[in-house]
This record gives structure tokens, C-alpha cells and sequence, in this order.
């Protein structure tokens, strides 16, 4: 899988191509905590069923993050977080954790699509 970043002009880049989802609920507690580092083009999703406000915590998280938080793939809100006190929350369906830096340009508005490499 890889992450696909698409601009409100119409342009596209690849923000990530090695893509993991946290896909049980303990995945999805745990996060990147104890992560001193992060590989660049890496990306970890978070996907819920249902929209709701989502918040991300860098308790025990020991490298800046990006995180874009999207619902039905448009970018809500995109927050660079510090490690171990950054904290941010939006309304959402979706949240992406990218290293810290990887999201710049990407906006509000923009889409952020998760796709199969075949």
C-alpha cells in the first residue's frame, strides 16, 4: 500500500510506501509509543468505522509526528506534534501518524488516499 497525498490544484505525491494500519484495538492504543525513530516513507493508518472526534497523544512517543486527520479521504486538520507533550484532536474517520515533516504542504481540504500498489 502506499499513501497518496492529492493537492487541492490537482497535484499528487506519494507521502508513503511503506504503510501499516493499526487494526486492532490495542494497535490502535499503543500507536507509535516507545518509537525513538521512524523510517522515512513510512506511515501508520488508523481507520474507524464511524466518524467521531479523534485525539492523538505523544505520551511515551519519542520522535515529532505528523499527523493528518481526514473524513471520506479530504484533510481535516494536519498538526506537526512534539514528542512526549504534542496532543491534537479533530472530527474524523481516519488518522494517519507520518515522521514529523513528511505532511508538509499538505492542507485542509486536500485528499489523502490510501491505494494498492498493484
Amino acid at each position: 500500500m502506499r499513501l497518496v497525498h492529492e493537492s487541492a490544484d490537482g497535484d499528487a505525491r506519494v507521502l508513503a510506501t511503506d504503510v501499516e494500519t493499526a487494526d486492532s484495538l490495542f494497535a490502535k492504543v499503543k500507536g507509535l509509543m516507545g518509537k525513538s525513530s521512524l523510517p522515512d516513507g513510512y506511515a501508520l493508518v488508523f481507520d474507524f468505522e464511524r466518524t467521531s472526534y479523534r485525539d492523538v497523544h505523544m505520551l511515551f512517543v519519542r520522535t515529532p509526528l505528523d499527523v493528518i486527520w481526514l473524513l471520506d479521504d479530504e484533510v481535516v486538520q494536519v498538526k506537526t506534534l512534539a514528542p512526549w507533550r504534542g496532543a491534537g484532536v479533530a472530527k474524523a474517520d481516519r488518522f494517519v501518524e507520518l515522521p514529523g515533516g513528511a505532511a508538509d504542504g499538505v492542507e485542509p481540504g486536500d485528499r489523502v488516499v490510501l491505494e494498492d500498489d498493484g
